[in-house]
């Protein structure tokens, strides 16, 4: 089995467990006796865990990347294990660490092996087939928890819904032997890597930076569309019932799945910086949409915004080619940092400004996407 196909096998095995569990959660809350508080901070101990394992994650898949990718699966086994138990709410709050922190050596170890292997060559295709693969895996936990009796429990489900887990934990001998710890990284040029419009070398951090304020405002306008607005606008404003809602999530993820190879492939033959100002732009006006519109724009800027989170790979083949191999895994910590604090403060922000303040600050992601679009369709910095 190649590289690339064993990322995408680790990352599918991995979000199946993850995407297992959400729809378990109020059933968990019946079970365990939850409030809403607890339910708040089980939920939440995922993102949490992601935010401050990134970037120990990213230092040590500079070092030990075979351990990183070995290890995820057995700390994914250790949490499920955890929620398994159906224990006291401390146990499944740790379970669910063990969940975001496993997600993090996985993503940050996988995107290092996938940007460190066959450097100078196009990285997008294989950037959003591991993407790919893991929203296919967060899919088949969702179906698989779906269809089984729910007699059987929610510890009892997810235990048997997590199962295809054991596969990358049988084959961590091969992930440590397909991605050796301290590989010896190819010589680089003491010049760095020329910006995407071969403009001088000195633009390379100011594109660096553009690439952070990108995946920050993507990670913004994913969390705040899927997580609040489309859920709680769909019910409040326009009177959808579960099933609506659920469509219209659905939309979104059908139309980021059908776009992400081909924005690969374009991305690879076309260049980075045309298909990521379209793709900002695309987002800008879908979270416009979802976010300010009415029932129109709405349904339309939910389908808009999978269509522009289908380029939510390709930053980080910019920061590959402006960031020296010997840096490349704990630059990807810190721009994961910045990611996952987005996702946080998207929902956070929209239900602690009510409703005026949640369609500003809509309206000012909205805007800061486009700009960003506009600026890299222009030439990006310098």
């Amino acid at each position: 089995m190649n590289g690339t196909a064993l990322l995408c096998l680790l990352v599918f095995c991995n979000t199946v467990a993850i995407g297992a569990f959400g729809p378990l959660l109020p059933e968990i809350a019946r079970a365990q006796g939850l409030a809403d508080w607890q339910l708040g901070l089980l939920a939440g101990a995922f993102g949490f865990a992601r935010m401050v394992g990134d970037v120990p994650a990213g230092a040590l898949a500079g070092r030990r990347l075979g351990s990183t990718l070995a290890v995820s699966p057995l700390v994914l086994l250790a949490g499920v294990a955890l929620l398994g138990t159906a224990g006291p709410f401390s146990v499944l709050l740790l379970g669910r660490f063990l969940l975001g922190l496993a997600h993090t050596f996985a993503m940050v170890g996988g995107l290092s092996a996938l940007l460190l292997s066959h450097r100078g060559q196009p990285a997008s295709m294989r950037l959003n087939t591991f993407e790919f693969s893991g929203m296919l895996g967060v899919l088949a936990g969702l179906l698989a928890v779906g269809s089984l009796p729910t007699r059987w429990g929610w510890n009892g489900s997810l235990l048997l819904a997590s199962a295809p887990i054991l596969i990358p934990v049988v084959l961590g001998p091969v992930l440590r032997r397909r991605f050796p710890d301290q590989a010896s990284a190819p010589p680089e040029p003491a010049s760095r890597a020329p910006a995407l419009d071969g403009s001088p070398a000195r633009t390379g951090e100011g594109l660096v930076r553009l690439m952070f304020a990108l995946g920050a405002g993507m990670a913004l306008s994913w969390s705040a569309v899927s997580q609040f607005l489309i859920p709680l606008r769909g019910e409040r404003e326009f009177g959808l019932d579960r099933a609506g809602i659920s469509r219209l999530l659905a939309l979104a993820q059908v139309v980021d799945l059908a776009a992400l190879l081909p924005v690969g492939w374009l991305a690879d033959r076309a260049g980075r910086r045309p298909v990521l100002a379209a793709v900002a732009l695309v987002l800008g006006l879908g979270t416009w949409g979802v976010g300010l519109g009415s029932f129109a724009p709405f349904a339309v800027g939910a389908a808009l915004a999978g269509l522009g989170l289908a380029g939510w790979m390709l930053p980080l083949g910019v920061l590959r080619d402006q960031t020296p191999p010997a840096g490349l895994a704990w630059r990807m910590g810190l721009y994961r940092v910045g990611v996952d604090a987005a996702v946080f403060v998207g929902p956070l922000a929209c239900g602690a400004l009510g409703p005026v303040g949640t369609g500003v600050f809509t309206g000012l992601v909205g805007a800061g996407l486009v700009g960003l679009g506009v600026r890299l369709g222009r030439g990006g910095p310098g």
